[in-house]
């Protein structure tokens, strides 16, 4: 039997993750040991690896087969854009939204066909919505740090962000403009993978399923 290989996103994901696989009799007691420098887990039993990832590079890891299963927010998933991957299951924790944001001002600009300008550390999703679902013209701004300074300083009109609560924005002087989509934690999958252990990775995605139904 071959090994499946999970990459989780580093951080609270990879927390929760662990902790609902744990439920359905999935555990890796070397993930647990604070102190290891170890990069890859095994548990021999069930012939399963994990290791962890920056967020973004997980959707990769999936792609390339060098893991069967990630998991990592939506988020990612749509800003990275690949497609040797499925998306399996949702997650339904690390909820949030994407949404454009700015001052209030910044209203109006928006319902107008005028070129604007959007700083987000999401270009492909920022791109996607005002070229598809919003016919406007918009220039990109990529940004890596926070990007609700860009507004403020003029680098921009409006950004593309995550918001949990919004008070962030609120400390700033600015507001949700109107929302993208909602997001959370999902479960993707390699296509060849997929394929390959069809059962075994059902098996998971069922028994995960049945959980979060429980909960």
């Amino acid at each position: 039997m071959r090994y499946i290989t999970f990459a989780l996103a580093k951080g609270r994901l990879a927390k929760k993750t662990l902790s609902y696989l744990e439920q359905i009799g999935i555990t890796c007691e070397e993930m647990k040991d604070p102190d290891t420098r170890k990069l890859i887990f095994v548990n021999e039993e069930l012939k399963l690896r994990f290791f962890l990832a920056k967020a973004g590079d997980v959707p990769t890891y999936v792609e390339y087969g060098a893991a069967d299963i990630g998991v990592v927010g939506a988020d990612t998933i749509l800003e990275e854009q690949r497609d040797n991957i499925y998306e399996v299951l949702d997650l339904g924790f690390g909820k949030c939204r994407m949404c454009v944001c700015g001052p209030a001002s910044a209203k109006e600009i928006l319902t107008k066909n005028e070129i604007i300008r959007v700083a987000s550390k999401y270009p492909n999703i920022a791109t996607n919505y005002f070229k598809n679902k919003k016919n406007q013209t918009v220039e990109i701004v990529k940004l890596n740090g926070s990007v609700e300074l860009a507004p403020i300083v003029n680098l921009s009109d409006v950004i593309v962000d995550i918001v949990e609560t919004g008070t962030t924005l609120k400390e700033n002087g600015l507001e949700v403009l109107e929302e993208i989509c909602p997001l959370s934690c999902r479960m993707v999958v390699n296509k060849v993978s997929f394929k390959m252990e069809q059962d075994r990775i059902l098996k998971i995605v069922k028994d995960l399923k049945a959980l979060l139904y429980e909960n």
